[in-house]
């Protein structure tokens, strides 16, 4: 990696720890210039509009949630160790509040109305994150530890909706019970999708 990548890399990661504390809409070239210690002008040779800047925070909470969560659970066992995989990282993304992945909750709430390329871009990554679940649920099917009726496309769905709770719980309502609900929805979830003579002891 050059100089200039890295000394972006390093801009951007700011800037996603940024909006994760102000949000996308929140978040400007000057007080990114403070937390990075550049001047406006630099950062304006970087990223030219409020907008192309709030891509480029987008993209790279992407990378970094997938280097945290999506690349570690790709490399699991097929099947259901894949899934188990990707859900406990996903988990632990919540529990730490990693900036990353914590974004993109914030972001599908503060955006979700808000019509032009960031709010176009940010519905993609969540599509492409849906199909990345249901693609790994579907390695579960092919290994024989989910049934073959079972709908790829809805475990996504559903177990989207559980870290959206597990979001909810854990943060706004601080709840301690929050990772025990989430984990328990989670093996529900689970237990569904199995053919009937496979339990998780056999």
């Amino acid at each position: 990696m050059s100089k200039g990548e890295s000394t972006r890399q390093a801009i951007l990661h700011q800037g996603v720890q940024g909006a994760y504390r102000v949000g996308l809409g929140g978040l400007t070239i000057g007080d990114l210039a403070v937390a990075t210690g550049m001047s406006k002008s630099g950062l304006y040779a970087h990223f030219r509009s409020k907008e192309a800047l709030q891509l480029a925070v987008l993209d790279q909470a992407r990378t970094e949630f997938t280097e945290a969560v999506i690349r570690p659970a790709l490399a699991a066992p097929r099947g259901e160790p894949r899934v188990r995989e990707l859900f406990q990282r996903w988990i632990r993304c919540g529990v730490e509040r990693a900036p990353g992945g914590c974004l993109f909750v914030k972001a599908s709430v503060e955006l979700d109305e808000q019509v032009g390329p960031v709010r176009d871009q940010l519905a993609c990554d969540h599509r492409d994150l849906y199909d990345t679940i249901a693609q790994v649920f579907r390695t579960g099917i092919a290994e024989g530890h989910f049934r073959r009726d079972a709908d790829p496309d809805q475990f996504a769905a559903d177990l989207d909706g559980v870290m959206l709770a597990f979001y909810h719980w854990h943060r706004l309502l601080q709840d301690e019970l929050a990772l025990t609900r989430a984990q328990r929805a989670f093996e529900a979830l689970l237990d569904a999708a199995r053919i009937p003579h496979l339990t998780r002891d056999s």
